[in-house]
């Protein structure tokens, strides 16, 4: 039952930060089913059954909320499809010993992205209005959904910051279009680790725990959405996948890494980690508009009007 409880927690959390920064759902989730030695193929399928529903919640809500646009949705998402299957069937081939580290590698690589990517360079908002060609979005839900199947997430990590870096869609149209096509996605990968490993290898208590605290975060997030720092979250969340998966590479037959150069090398990590959310925290109030304070009569006329600090 408490393990119950705390991956429920842990869906809630992962989606509040999915539906709001369009990505890390499945990759905070299988990090901590990872942590918990649940084998590689088992946890990628988990997160995946379980996100058949929390898309499905958290691309109506992000609809309701007008936060989708259709057509990057079917480019994007159906060659999302076929390369989630693809990576499903692949992961499900390899041995427990072999694709523990390697999914662990993966999600390494993808948190040090989402960390580098959003303390660095934020968020871009030029070219915001021009279209996105076919021949862009085809390849990159191909690959994603690849990645996204062997690593257990990588849908949103790849997805969203190349349609960010576009500079084509508005941040909140990126978001909610990467999280409605995501359901395509987790259909397909959750088809191939049932056709790769069976319906026996999936512990489904878990699958409806993460399912139920997603589906309670997914309509709040898509609100958040115009709320939270993406910039901020995103340091936040790359940072704790870094230091989980770290962790897990350091302890595997590949390392066997002393606890001596272990707890060092946490240390280096929290430090930067907490230097990186603190930079994202600061350029984010340094980048927002100041608002220009209304004059009253009784301040004088034609007296300038100031601004806020």
């Amino acid at each position: 039952m408490r393990s119950l409880l705390l991956l429920a927690l842990v869906g809630l959390g992962a989606q509040l930060v999915d539906g709001s920064l369009g990505m890390a759902y499945g990759v905070t989730s299988t990090t901590l089913l990872l942590a918990l030695n649940t084998g590689a193929a088992s946890a990628s399928a988990t997160v995946h059954l379980a996100e058949i529903g929390t898309t499905l919640v958290s691309g109506a809500a992000h609809w309701r909320f007008g936060n989708v646009d259709w057509t990057v949705v079917r480019r994007v998402g159906v060659p999302g499809a076929i390369g989630a299957f693809a990576g499903a069937t692949f992961l499900s081939s390899l041995s427990t010993a072999t694709a523990a580290p390697i999914m662990s590698l993966i999600l390494l690589t993808l948190g040090l992205y989402v960390l580098i990517r959003f303390t660095v360079a934020g968020l871009p908002r030029d070219r915001v209005g021009l279209p996105l060609r076919k021949r862009f979005l085809g390849p990159l839900g191909l690959v994603a959904g690849f990645v996204d199947a062997t690593g257990g997430g990588g849908w949103g990590p790849v997805g969203t910051p190349a349609i960010l870096a576009s500079g084509r869609l508005e941040p909140r149209r990126v978001i909610g279009s990467i999280d409605t096509s995501e359901f395509l996605v987790a259909v397909a990968a959750s088809l191939g680790f049932l056709v790769g490993i069976g319906s026996e290898n999936i512990n489904f208590g878990w699958v409806g725990a993460l399912l139920l605290g997603g589906m309670i975060a997914a309509p709040i997030a898509a609100w958040l959405v115009r709320l939270v720092p993406p910039r901020v979250l995103g340091s936040a969340v790359g940072g704790v996948i870094v230091l989980t998966n770290i962790r897990t590479l350091l302890r595997s037959e590949w390392i066997g890494a002393p606890d001596a150069v272990r707890y060092a090398c946490y240390l280096v990590v929290v430090v930067l980690w907490v230097a990186a959310v603190t930079w994202s925290l600061r350029r984010h109030l340094a980048d927002r508009p100041t608002a220009p304070v209304a004059v009253g009569p009784e301040s004088g006329a034609g007296e300038p009007a100031t601004t806020s600090s």
